[in-house]
């Protein structure tokens, strides 16, 4: 059935009592969006940061009077409304709409990322089967794709590779179906670790050659290929910590970075890595090198 939205540019001050009220006033559900593509990133603990333009979306059921809503909503804030807007939303089959929205993705000269509901564009290649889920990881990020496109040009015959902060595990079993006869996982969600089993699980790869840990549980190790796809925070004060994961002449990337970020990061692992010039897509980089 079609829907009645309200849509107010708000800023994060006001959002409380506006969900509140609207909610009050029979909204069947309120959703907050960036209004101007800013990106959040490391919120602390326990918050829930908004924009600082931020639209808020109201949702009310079909033949609802949104003059009479707006007009509510005026007496319980007492006074004018921010500049909002009141649209009419059509039904449509919301599933398909957002499926439509994922394609078959390549990385490199070998691997795709290939939705369940799509057939691989090129049977014979590296297909990597994944669709979108809770976990961080698709391909449709700029700092997967950078990971993945180095992955795709690393010799990893032989290699133990580490996915640290493996989220969907994307990276792990892109290296597994690269070459690499054993990957390992380690993410602080337990959600993430379950997705990453359940991606290898229908690309067919053997869970003893992908285990996965929470940090606590990782084995000690040195890995001959360490991929990290966190943040540029994390990445500078675990910079002792992911450097021990690599073995002596072992190769690490690390993404997750803007590009303002990057000398920071880079400092962080410059004694112990060669680096290689920095890699950069839409705003992000990434960084990788050799452990001396």
């Amino acid at each position: 059935m079609p829907w009645l939205q309200i849509r107010l540019a708000i800023t994060p001050d006001q959002a409380s009592a506006l969900e509140d009220q609207l909610l009050e006033l029979g909204a069947v559900s309120v959703t907050f969006m960036d209004a101007e593509d800013q990106p959040i990133f490391e919120p602390d603990l326990g918050t829930t940061p908004l924009w600082s333009h931020t639209h808020l979306l109201a949702l009310f059921e079909d033949g609802t009077d949104g003059d009479a809503v707006l007009a509510h909503l005026r007496l319980l804030r007492g006074g004018e409304l921010p500049e909002h807007q009141v649209e009419r939303i059509e039904d449509q089959d919301w599933e398909r709409s957002w499926m439509d929205n994922f394609h078959p993705m390549r990385f490199g000269r070998r691997l795709w990322i290939v939705p369940s509901w799509h057939q691989a564009p090129e049977p014979d290649a590296v297909n990597l089967l994944l669709d979108p889920g809770l976990a961080f990881g698709t391909g449709t990020h700029p700092t997967t794709a950078l990971c993945l496109e180095w992955l795709d040009g690393q010799d990893l015959n032989d290699c133990t590779v580490l996915d640290f902060g493996c989220g969907s595990g994307i990276l792990a079993i892109a290296a597994l179906l690269l070459g690499a006869p054993r990957a390992v996982g380690t993410d602080i969600d337990p959600q993430a670790l379950e997705a990453s089993r359940d991606n290898a699980a229908r690309n067919g790869i053997d869970p003893a050659r992908f285990p996965v840990y929470l940090p606590a549980d990782l084995p000690p190790q040195a890995a001959d290929v360490v991929v990290a796809n966190i943040l540029a925070g994390p990445l500078v004060q675990l910079a002792p910590t992911i450097t021990a994961q690599v073995a002596p002449g072992g190769r690490l990337a690390l993404s997750g970075i803007l590009a303002e970020q990057a000398e920071e990061v880079r400092a962080a692992y410059a004694g112990a890595f060669e680096l290689d010039p920095t890699a950069e897509k839409d705003g992000w980089v990434r960084i990788s090198g050799v452990r001396r």
